[in-house]
């Protein structure tokens, strides 16, 4: 059992090991339970540490393994059997859950006893932030698990009160509880934190936190409808155990937490993004012709530089960033990955989906498309962010050359696609140059400091937008005026019923997942918000999530789907030897046949390759299993039918199973 939580000691000393940049809090020692959390400085040291948690994605590559971006090697839950049950370890795991209710439950009542030393607002924010990363870690479980124990409490080490705090609760119960820690979080915490800046989390990461939450819920709630991964469900394995069989709604029935959640998610999406400006483009003319003037013009872009700049807490769309200093040794690898790629790359589909400047899809008549056979041609005219982020041959990536750039890549090469040149690997022939530092001090052996970004204020746009459609069946004049706002500032004509109108989803649905739910085309304003929220946020890891929540792989439950990249099969074949370029051969072939498509099929090259037929999916595909260790320490004589923990739906309980059926 000491496996499911940390012991205190181990997480005192893990948190104690690692000195603040920010609050210049040096490492202590000999700390016990009784001496520690009794002051202000002692809080904000405990809260800082569970930060490790937040994703990085300053090297925008957060959304690999979708129908958006791709990497070299395939992704096994495309390839139905091959993802299976482990025996132990997974997702169901409680180490952040517990250093979180160890703290709150130490500190609450310390505070309430006046035991506490230090500024009352401080120790409060310092609380805030701990509610938040309660929630955060709840968050996270939902998205691989689903239904989940709330724990709200530290637990002995006593097998009878372990198992039964193992009880899954459903996800709406989950989701509600998540709310109420950021409702927690939202009251406690400032608008902006103690030591200034946006190094630590404010009240606005916890709205929009919320609302992203809600609508994850909302939007899964909808979508799930009817089947078994929602409480109440036919064949919900939730009413196998008697603790869950008599579950009832709050809101009393599930279209109306449907409508709770979405509501939810408007009201704390509008808070926010009423107060974020969103930083200015000055590049939406597109008036530079020349390389180097390109260079100089992103170099001097707002947009550009938001996302590649050291001090990031200057852009008013930042709600929190990680900072990093040369001199302190506190660095990161950004931008030599940026610039290498790392066998990482844009799909077709992705591509293809942005829209022309003048606001139609490329295959509209009067759109003015150019083509695939460069990429110079597929960024002219077109939506703003691609042609700013789609890497193009012969770009100049350094403006400012340093001896200390040693692994910068001062010129855009060629795509990389069969992996010749080191870590210049471009899977997909479709290089991102999202987050491109133009000096070259950044790119030394990892030795750069550019700041990551961990929250934007941007999301609250998109999530306002679609929880107002989804709840409504309309666009109303507030999701209007945010949603004219972002295709301003990308460069597109801001009608966006003009583009709703040219929207053929028949044409959509051949590369982009959104264009489905459960199985079934949406219709086409929907289409076009998932669409607007895809081009806006690239690489910033809400691909995976946004997919799961819309029900969005069920097509390829029957039909396969082939991850393409650019058109290798054209004018740019000739950017590489053609005794290079070879296919047929088994499994020494470099590239995909060209019979089979023009476009590169990065999973069709070899046949040996699980991929190679094509992405598919399963049911059981949208949660992770749940390992067998969990069921066998919280059953009785390892009967795994008296443990009170249930499998998600289309999993086994046995180790090293695929999905049932598979």
């Amino acid at each position: 059992m000491k496996a499911k939580y940390i012991a205190l000691i181990a997480g005192v000393g893990m948190l104690m090991s690692a000195c603040n940049k920010n609050l210049e809090v040096p490492p202590l020692s000999n700390v016990t339970p009784e001496n520690y959390l009794v002051e202000e400085s002692q809080l904000a040291a405990y809260a800082i540490k569970q930060y490790e948690g937040f994703p990085i994605f300053g090297v925008f590559d957060g959304d690999a393994h979708t129908d958006v971006t791709a990497r070299r090697a395939y992704d096994i839950k495309y390839t139905p059997g091959q993802w299976k049950v482990a025996q132990s370890g997974g997702a169901w795991s409680f180490t952040s859950i517990y250093q979180c209710n160890y703290f709150l439950e130490t500190v609450n009542p310390r505070l309430a006893a006046g035991k506490i030393a230090g500024n009352t607002v401080n120790i409060k924010h310092y609380i805030g932030e701990m509610y938040f990363l309660r929630a955060w870690a709840y968050f996270d479980k939902m998205q691989g698990l689903g239904d989940f124990p709330i724990i709200k409490n530290t637990l002995p080490d006593d097998k009878k009160i372990l198992t039964e705090a193992s009880k899954r609760m459903p996800h709406t119960e989950v989701a509600r509880f998540i709310l109420s820690d950021l409702d927690s979080a939202i009251l406690l915490m400032g608008n902006t934190a103690p030591s200034g800046g946006k190094n630590r989390l404010s009240k606005n990461c916890a709205l929009l936190l919320k609302s992203r939450v809600a609508l994850y819920e909302g939007t899964y709630l909808k979508y799930f409808k009817g089947t078994a991964f929602v409480p109440n469900g036919p064949e919900w394995p939730g009413k196998t155990k008697d603790y869950n069989a008599n579950y009832n709604f709050q809101s009393g029935s599930i279209d109306g937490e449907i409508n709770f959640f979405l509501t939810q998610a408007m009201e704390a999406a509008k808070l926010v993004a009423d107060a974020v400006t969103l930083v200015n483009n000055t590049m939406t003319a597109q008036t530079q012709s020349s390389n180097q003037d390109f260079a100089v013009a992103s170099d001097a872009n707002p947009y550009c530089k938001m996302f590649g700049s050291k001090d990031l807490s200057v852009y008013s769309e930042v709600l929190l960033w990680r900072d990093y200093d040369l001199g302190l040794g506190l660095t990161n690898g950004i931008s030599n990955t940026i610039q290498a790629a790392h066998g990482y790359g844009f799909t077709r589909g992705y591509v293809d989906r942005f829209l022309m400047a003048n606001g139609l899809p490329i295959y509209a008549p009067g759109s003015g498309y150019a083509g695939d056979d460069s990429i110079q041609t597929i960024r002219e005219k077109r939506d703003g962010r691609l042609w700013l982020f789609l890497a193009q041959p012969g770009q100049v990536n350094i403006l400012q050359p340093s001896p200390l750039g040693t692994h910068a890549t001062p010129v855009v090469p060629y795509p990389d696609i069969l992996n010749l040149i080191g870590n210049h690997d471009h899977a997909t022939g479709y290089m991102s140059r999202k987050g491109n530092v133009y000096d070259g001090a950044q790119l030394g052996n990892g030795t750069g400091d550019v700041g990551s970004i961990v929250f934007l204020g941007t999301e609250a746009y998109f999530n306002y937008m679609e929880a107002c459609y989804e709840k409504t069946g309309a666009i109303d004049g507030v999701a209007k005026a945010y949603w004219e706002a972002i295709r301003k500032r990308a460069g597109v004509d801001i009608d966006m019923q003009k583009t709703i109108a040219a929207t053929d989803l028949t044409q959509e649905a051949k590369n982009d997942w959104a264009v489905y739910s459960a199985g079934v085309m949406v219709d086409k304003t929907l289409y076009n918000i998932r669409r607007e929220r895809s081009c806006e946020l690239m690489g910033e890891g809400f691909r995976n999530m946004d997919l799961r929540r819309w029900r969005a792989m069920d097509q390829m439950l029957n039909t396969a789907y082939h991850i393409e990249g650019f058109k290798l099969w054209g004018p740019m074949k000739n950017w590489y030897k053609a005794s290079a370029l070879t296919y047929n051969i088994g499994d020494k072939s470099t590239v995909s046949d060209p019979a089979l498509s023009p476009y590169l099929r990065i999973y069709q090259k070899t046949p040996t390759v699980l991929a190679y037929p094509g992405y598919k999916w399963a049911m059981a595909h949208y949660h992770s299993s749940i390992a067998m260790q969990h069921f066998l320490i919280t059953s009785d004589n390892n009967d795994v039918n008296t443990s009170p923990i249930y499998q998600n739906p289309g999993w086994p309980i046995e180790a090293n199973k695929g999905a049932i059926g598979y």
